[in-house]
């Protein structure tokens, strides 16, 4: 489920898991893989420039409201139109509320939902730019104070809200947290 997050740029923003089937994300009018953001992190954590720090992942851009759907109308199976719509359609929010939680395995939906998303959005070049002077990171024109950045990495780490399936974090997830902490990278967040 995302939640609310505070930025610079627009106010309040939505980022986060929207299906627990699958890994995909969403921040505002903006949607990636969770693999490949956490392999932006990585390869963020690890760039050297002393003042900034700048990496792209694809992703996709959904601009229309409507295209992009209603995910509260979804949940409760009224309103499956557009992208998260037709999302709920095919992995529809669970009846009984133990089994609301992500999976680990949401990783093996990718094929489906790049092929989904296709028919709502455009393939973009998602732009991370972490400037350290100011202490912001950049989604695009989306703006973070890194503090705030850091609670979206913790966000992914713990599953969203409703938090990993037994607390089984795909070996992505491990994977970032592991370099974020060989790194002593400062987007680990205290």
């Amino acid at each position: 489920m995302p939640l609310a997050f505070p930025s610079h740029s627009h106010g309040t923003i939505a980022f986060g898991f929207f299906n627990i089937e699958t890994d995909l994300l969403l921040l505002e009018r903006l949607f990636f893989f969770a693999d490949r953001f956490c392999q932006a992190i990585i390869d963020l954590s690890q760039e050297k420039g002393e003042s900034q720090c700048e990496v792209h992942l694809d992703g996709f851009g959904i601009n229309d409201r409507f295209r992009i759907g209603n995910l509260h109308g979804a949940i409760q199976g009224i309103d499956l139109s557009g992208f998260i719509g037709a999302t709920y359609r095919k992995f529809p929010f669970p009846l009984d509320p133990k089994g609301f939680k992500q999976k680990s395995y949401g990783i093996k939906n990718q094929g489906y939902m790049q092929t989904l998303i296709q028919e709502y959005g455009e393939p973009t070049a998602i732009r991370i730019l972490w400037n350290k002077n100011s202490v912001q990171v950049a989604v695009n024109e989306y703006v973070f104070d890194q503090e705030i950045f850091s609670t979206l990495i913790a966000y992914v780490d713990q599953g969203g809200y409703p938090r990993w399936q037994n607390e089984i974090r795909p070996d992505y997830v491990q994977s970032m947290l592991k370099k974020l902490k060989e790194t002593f990278s400062s987007l680990m967040g205290a």
